[in-house]
């Protein structure tokens, strides 16, 4: 019996083969851009590719920019590193749950150091 689903190992595939190819982009080097997750459909038919970008405002809107015109050319470089009868179609979507759990931290350490404050 299978341990999970072969959705979720073709993802897993997708996800290293996307970040390589990624890495090769020489448009992207501007921020850092980190392929966080791939959502794939059972059917193997849509992947979402979730990404987040470490660098300012105007990095993460050039990434944006940058994966879209260079959409066609992603897809064909993973059909090109990937053995699937068929490749499926991209959609790239912006990950911010990292710098929303940044801004959970910080709240928690302001409500830290107002309790530390309150009990002295």
């Amino acid at each position: 019996m299978k341990a999970y689903k072969r959705a979720t190992r073709v993802a897993e595939l997708i996800q290293e083969n996307i970040a390589k190819i990624l890495r090769d982009i020489k448009e992207l080097n501007k921020g850092l851009v980190t392929v966080t997750s791939v959502r794939l459909t059972d059917d193997l038919q849509t992947c979402r590719i979730f990404y987040s970008v470490i660098g300012t405002e105007t990095d993460k809107e050039n990434a944006k920019q940058v994966l879209e015109e260079k959409l066609k050319q992603i897809r064909f470089a993973l059909a090109q590193s990937m053995e699937l009868r068929r490749t499926p179609t991209i959609d790239f979507k912006y990950d911010d749950s990292g710098e929303k759990a940044e801004k959970v931290f910080e709240i928690l350490d302001k409500i830290k150091h107002e309790n530390d404050n309150t009990e002295k």
